[in-house]
Parts: structure tokens; sequence; C-alpha cells
């Protein structure tokens, strides 16, 4: 009971200031740039980090990404998964370089050159020669989760500053929020929680916010 008093007291929270965040501009002002996104929807694979280990199921996403700002630009990433159930995942938390070896291996003919989204952080230059394929890992999520939103920010500069509903700071002054414009993926969940290797996704929509 109190875990679950806890969860709903976060998701409320969250609820709170997404619901008090702008929205993203709907056509950018000078100075500001929005990277070209593509992406596959989240799969799952399973891999046996070790000898003697158990194998695991991870998540991952395939997203090139591609400059055509017209300069080049920094590109300093956050992605996170959050299901229906409240559970949020960084990416890359708890996920093996056996993983990413073993993704790169099922995709090669058609992506020869993906990268961990870890090794990506910096510039990224201009041109779709410049193009990058990035592989987004996740753990194995709540196995009762029927939906969840794949979130990634760094692709744009947009940002906004808005005042958090409850945090106050040390002077009882409304706590400042840092806002960037951030793609929402959503996907509903195919499969029953008992059949995990057979569970699928299925597109739902994208759009961006601030978060």
């Amino acid at each position: 009971m109190q875990s679950l008093v806890y969860r709903t007291a976060v998701f409320t929270m969250f609820a709170a200031v997404c619901g008090a965040a702008p929205e993203p501009a709907v056509v950018q002002g000078p100075g500001l740039w929005t990277l070209e996104a593509q992406y596959e929807p989240p799969q799952q694979i399973r891999v046996q980090c070790g000898p003697g280990a158990p194998a695991r199921t991870y998540w991952y996403v395939i997203m090139t990404v591609t400059n055509r700002t017209g300069e080049e630009v920094d590109f300093f990433h956050k992605c996170d998964l959050m299901t229906d159930t409240f559970q949020v995942l960084p990416a890359g938390k708890g996920a093996p370089a056996a993983v990413f070896d073993a993704i790169k291996r099922r995709h090669q003919s058609r992506y020869p050159f993906l990268e961990p989204l870890e090794n990506v952080n910096g510039k990224m230059l201009e041109g779709e020669d410049s193009a990058r394929d990035i592989a987004i890992i996740w753990p194995d999520f709540d196995p009762k989760a029927r939906a969840l939103k794949v979130y990634v920010t760094g692709l744009s500069n947009e940002t906004a500053m808005i005042e958090h509903p409850v945090g106050k700071d040390d002077k009882g002054q409304p706590m400042k929020v840092f806002l960037r414009r951030t793609l929402e993926l959503s996907y509903g969940i195919r499969g029953g929680a008992t059949a995990r290797s057979d569970a699928d996704m299925v597109f739902v929509g994208k759009r961006w916010v601030m978060r």
C-alpha cells in the first residue's frame, strides 16, 4: 500500500509539472534548431551476458539522427522509457556492452555503423553523410505494463523555465524547473505478461513536448 501511495504521488507530481509546461514552438525562431530523427519501433532481445549467466530480456530502439540545420550543433541526449505502471527507466542503465554487441550483429546488414547511445554525446556534424545510427537500450520493464512512452531529449536546443507547482527553494520561493524540447513516442503493448517473448509494440503516435 505504501509503495502504491508513493507511486501515485510521484505520478501526480509529474502530471502537474507536465500540465504546467509550455508547448514547444510550432515554428522555431532564430537560433533554435531541431535535428531530424527516424526510428524503428521498440524491439526486444535476449542476451546471455557471461558464461553461465542466465539470458535476460532487453528492449531497444534504433534511431537515425540527421543534422539538417545548416551548421554543426551540440547533441547531449537524455532518453527515458516510461510505462503506464509509473516505471521510469533511463537508457543504458543495467545494459552490459554485450547487449549492444548482440544488437549490432542482428542489424549489421542495415546499420553497419550502429553506435551505442553513450558514444554519441558531443558535436553533430551537418549533412546526410554525417547521420548517426544509434541504439537506445533499456532492461526489461514491468510485465504488467500495457503501454509505454519513449522520451528522447537532446534533438533540439529549445528550452523553457517554469515554476514547480509544489517544490520550494530555501527561501520559500517556487523552485525553477528547466525543460527541454523532447520527442515523445507512444506505444501500446500487445501480448500477455506471461508470454513476454511474444510481446509486440503497436505505434500510437508521436509529438513534441517540453520535459
